[in-house]
């Protein structure tokens, strides 16, 4: 599988030991930076460039997941969600990467760098490439609606306030 790897400096120690272990199991892992250590870089477009590769190459067929972290987490799956198609999941424990592929088919796990130990953080990533979408159709049908609204601001037969 393709993973695609963005951080900031808060992740950028845990960022490397990732790519190690990744491509030590076989992944195809590409770095969307940072490339050095900068106290005041802006994850913004590291995290941006992660996501737009991850669905890019999910929409060409390339079986790719995106892994985007920072000191909370919060800040980078923000960005990621800005990408249409992506669907960045904030995770904190097994339970939350297990759920966000299963429920949600997130394509994007966003994790806190600096609120987990490292072998904690890459316990979760593992969890969720290796969780499947489960499929199910009340799941489907709510990504579906999460997907015409990103393309259209609205969700057929659903109320949408102005």
């Amino acid at each position: 599988m393709r993973i695609h790897i963005a951080t900031d400096h808060a992740g950028l120690d845990l960022s490397r030991r990732l790519q190690d272990h990744l491509r030590a199991n076989g992944h195809d892992v590409v770095d969307h930076g940072p490339e050095e250590y900068d106290a005041l870089d802006d994850y913004p477009s590291f995290c941006i460039n992660a996501a737009r590769a991850t669905v890019r190459d999910q929409q060409d067929g390339v079986d790719a997941l995106g892994v985007v972290f920072g000191g909370s987490g919060n800040g980078e799956q923000i960005a990621a969600n800005k990408v249409v198609g992506a669907r960045a999941a904030l995770v904190w424990n097994h339970s939350t990467a297990v759920l966000a592929r299963q429920h949600n088919d997130a394509n994007v796990i966003s994790i806190g760098a600096r609120q987990h130990s490292e072998d904690e953080a890459i316990a979760f990533i593992d969890a969720f490439i290796a969780e499947p979408f489960s499929g199910e159709e009340r799941h489907a049908r709510r990504i579906a609606q999460l997907r015409e609204y990103e393309q259209t601001g609205h969700i057929a037969g659903k109320r949408i306030d102005a």
